[in-house]
């Protein structure tokens, strides 16, 4: 960043995706598919082109990586890049036949992301780049290498668009969250105000972007650690929940069942929580106010407990239950 300028652009995009979330699912599902179009053109380009350049950047002139980030941290980056695919369950009843759809849109989902991170892969591995020259930001050296200084803007065009449809589309996940919270009582009342036309829960999108805006300081190294940590905690109490849940009420109706019986609930818990051991080890390695990020992670895990502890004392038969108001399904 060069002085506030990168804040200032990072603030945009926090009000703008505020902003587009507050219009409604359907702009937001809108938006997402046309800049999945948009930042994929570029990438298409480089598959297109690379036949054209077989064997041709065995010998580039490259500038020396110089990447500090060990395995446990690459391996941080790509959970980070993969994680998130139990947050479409929140906006379930605004989505239509849920049950049917979403195991076919995350089929397709999960087949387009391998196949958008293969294809370009293999297309460089077509035009003999050594591997060595790869670090964060080498698309775009290997895009201006292969199609020209035109093709280079254009990915980094692509990276600005990727980080905003991700971002818009995490605002729509989370902001559910407070809503169904308001809802059960868990929270105040207004946290549920919906808008009138596109049934957006505004108070908590804003709500939500206001602490967004807070974190932006923090850069994308330590958001990366507090995320997974954070993330990593919840994801690990659902995986216990499905499997306590398997022994207490096996007959339990299960619109999804995970195969196996008991055994096949334990089991496939046990890869995801290994990873986020690692995530912890990794986390050592990074500073945040002095002290390790993961210390900094376990302060906010407790002070969301402490929070939830002083709420249930404050409020002992909960908030006043908002009103529930189903949106109707736009997508």
């Amino acid at each position: 960043q060069e002085g506030s300028r990168g804040w200032w652009v990072a603030l945009a995009v926090v009000v703008a995706c505020a902003l587009l979330n507050i219009a409604g699912v359907k702009v937001v599902s809108l938006t997402s598919l046309w800049l999945f179009f948009a930042l994929s053109a570029p990438f298409i380009a480089i598959v297109l082109l690379s036949p054209f350049k077989l064997g041709a950047l065995a010998n580039a002139v490259t500038r020396p990586t110089t990447s500090n980030v060990d395995i446990l941290g690459g391996l941080l980056i790509c959970m980070w890049n993969y994680m998130g695919w139990d947050n479409a369950s929140t906006i379930a009843t605004e989505v239509e036949r849920p049950q049917r759809t979403y195991p076919r849109a995350m089929l397709v989902a999960v087949t387009i992301v391998a196949i958008t991170y293969v294809l370009p892969f293999a297309a460089m591995w077509m035009t003999g780049l050594k591997a060595t020259a790869w670090e964060t930001g080498s698309w775009a050296d290997i895009a201006a290498l292969v199609g020209g200084p035109l093709l280079r803007i254009a990915i980094v065009l692509g990276g600005m668009i990727s980080a905003f449809g991700m971002f818009n589309a995490l605002v729509m996940s989370y902001s559910r969250l407070p809503l169904a919270m308001a809802q059960d009582g868990m929270l105040p009342a207004v946290f549920a105000k919906l808008q009138k036309k596109s049934r957006a829960p505004w108070v908590a999108i804003i709500a939500l972007a206001i602490g967004w805006a807070m974190c932006l300081g923090l850069g994308f190294a330590r958001l990366v650690t507090i995320d997974i940590l954070l993330y990593g905690a919840s994801l690990s109490l659902e995986f216990l929940a499905l499997a306590v849940l398997r022994f207490r009420e096996p007959d339990l109706k299960r619109p999804f069942r995970v195969p196996g019986g008991k055994l096949g609930a334990i089991a496939i818990g046990i890869p995801p929580v290994l990873l986020l051991v690692f995530s912890v080890i990794r986390s050592e390695h990074e500073s945040i106010l002095g002290m390790s990020s993961f210390a900094f992670g376990v302060i906010l895990i407790a002070a969301g407990v402490l929070a939830y502890g002083l709420n249930h004392a404050l409020k002992p038969g909960g908030w006043s239950v908002a009103e529930s108001k189903k949106p109707q399904p736009a997508a």
